[in-house]
């Protein structure tokens, strides 16, 4: 009889590898990390590792995007508005990842965890617009929601690169009205006649 991947026995196991693998990540490099050492401290066999993962990278990827969406509190953003507030909780909260990592990341990942930024990103930011302007074009708003979410993880490069004089609230604060100016404006049509 074979398991659902849903079935809570299967689930359990998928987040007992994927603690381990952030575990032994805050003793060494990603790149240091092997499978044995995973199942060695999840006590698991590499079958049943190879059933949830297909390797490495597949599970880097996975935990590091569950990791980013417990710090973007996903519930919460299918329930906010795409204000100030939601703006500046969503950059905090890239900038805290990305502080997290900073001390256990390889820069062999960089890429790899940009990527897993903007996906992550590019998901909530949808999700809020599709909410706020159900009558859209959904392809218009798929394309403001790559916008959006490239322009947040760049001014997360960009805020890293000033060498975080600033707290990243006060930071992405300066942005905001003309943020807001370009989402707002295409609800509000000009009074010409």
């Amino acid at each position: 009889m074979t398991q659902s991947k849903t079935d809570p026995r299967v689930v359990r196991t998928r987040k007992l590898i994927m603690d381990s693998f952030i575990e032994l990540s805050g003793k060494k490099e990603f790149k240091d990390i092997t499978i044995k050492d995973i199942t060695t401290e999840a006590m698991i066999n590499r079958a049943t590792f190879y059933y949830h993962f297909e390797d490495i990278y597949d599970l880097l990827e996975k935990a590091l995007s569950e990791v980013l969406l417990v710090d973007l509190n996903y519930d919460f953003y299918q329930n906010d508005e795409l204000d100030e507030g939601a703006f500046v909780r969503i950059f905090k909260a890239v900038t805290d990842f990305q502080k997290s990592l900073s001390a256990r990341c390889h820069r062999g990942y960089e890429d790899t965890i940009a990527r897993i930024i903007r996906e992550q990103l590019e998901v909530i930011f949808y999700k809020m617009l599709l909410k706020q302007h159900e009558a859209e074009k959904d392809e218009a708003l798929k394309i403001t929601a790559v916008l959006l979410s490239w322009g947040i993880y760049g001014a997360s490069v960009e805020w890293r690169r000033e060498g975080q004089h600033r707290p990243p609230e006060e930071f992405i604060k300066f942005a905001f009205p003309y943020i807001q100016h370009g989402i707002k404006g295409r609800t509000g049509h000009s009074d010409e006649s």
